[in-house]
């Protein structure tokens, strides 16, 4: 069905969830200068699955992701990750928290001075959890594509490949969630597709959770849900299948609108 999720249906914690909101509203600024941007969000990610959250531009999608990963700071509601309440958590903390998060944002930040391998090393060293950072490095990029570009510095790769690199990045210690923000928009369809199949196996295979931001309708499938953010406030929640059949129908009034009109 095509709804929002039901607020009486969370639960005040649950070891089957990977992301557990409750009434969360975010603000930017102070004061008089104060704007709300997130409106009572309740929202519930399973462990092992896939959501998608799409939206309009500016309808508070990024924010609540960096939310998510522990990059913003919570001002009013609950926030578990990974079973951790971030309300309240000091610093190191947090940071202990994102170690376990994978995060695949727009911009690749990748250190120009380093090759494609040794970019993705480094997060392995952050963790410590493979004894061969190289190897598990190569292992990654290769899973991405990029078998041929391991010892390739940035500025010798495409835009794609740059981005497929960031992905390696933020894959390569099998986090237990991953928060994309649109992975596959710098990408083609084969690359793209490639990715959040990668992902895909990933959340079958080791329970991990994803939460992709994107309006690449290419890879809806992909999806367990697709949750709508409309100006800060969550619209619907449904299966790809119900998403695609409402916009559908959403379209197929608008041109009938159209017509009547001239």
């Amino acid at each position: 069905m095509f709804k929002t999720q039901p607020q009486s249906t969370l639960d005040s914690s649950r070891d089957d969830l990977a992301v557990q909101i409750q009434h969360l509203n975010y603000f930017f600024g102070v004061g008089d200068l104060s704007k709300q941007v997130l409106f009572d969000i309740s929202l519930e990610l399973p462990k092992g699955q896939i959501v998608i959250l799409t939206g309009p531009s500016g309808s508070g999608k990024t924010t609540l992701l960096t939310l998510a990963g522990a990059l913003r700071r919570l001002q009013d509601g609950s926030l578990r990750v990974l079973g951790k309440e971030l309300v309240g958590l000091g610093d190191r903390a947090l940071v202990n928290v994102r170690r376990n998060i994978g995060f695949i944002f727009q911009a690749h930040n990748l250190f120009e001075s380093l090759t494609a391998s040794q970019n993705v090393e480094m997060a392995v060293e952050l963790t410590g959890k493979f004894a061969s950072k190289r190897e598990q490095s190569v292992t990654m990029l290769s899973a991405l594509g990029l078998a041929d570009r391991v010892d390739y510095k940035p500025k010798s790769l495409s835009g794609g490949q740059k981005q497929r690199v960031a992905i390696a990045r933020a894959l390569v210690n099998h986090p237990k969630l991953i928060l994309a923000d649109e992975p596959t928009a710098a990408l083609d369809k084969k690359s793209g597709r490639d990715v959040v199949t990668y992902l895909h196996n990933l959340s079958r295979q080791e329970g991990c959770t994803v939460l992709m931001v994107t309006h690449d309708n290419r890879i809806l499938d992909v999806a367990d849900r697709i949750i709508n953010l409309v100006d800060g406030r969550l619209e619907s929640d449904s299966t790809p299948n119900d998403f695609v059949q409402h916009k559908t129908q959403e379209a197929l009034t608008e041109v009938s609108a159209d017509m009547f009109i001239m």
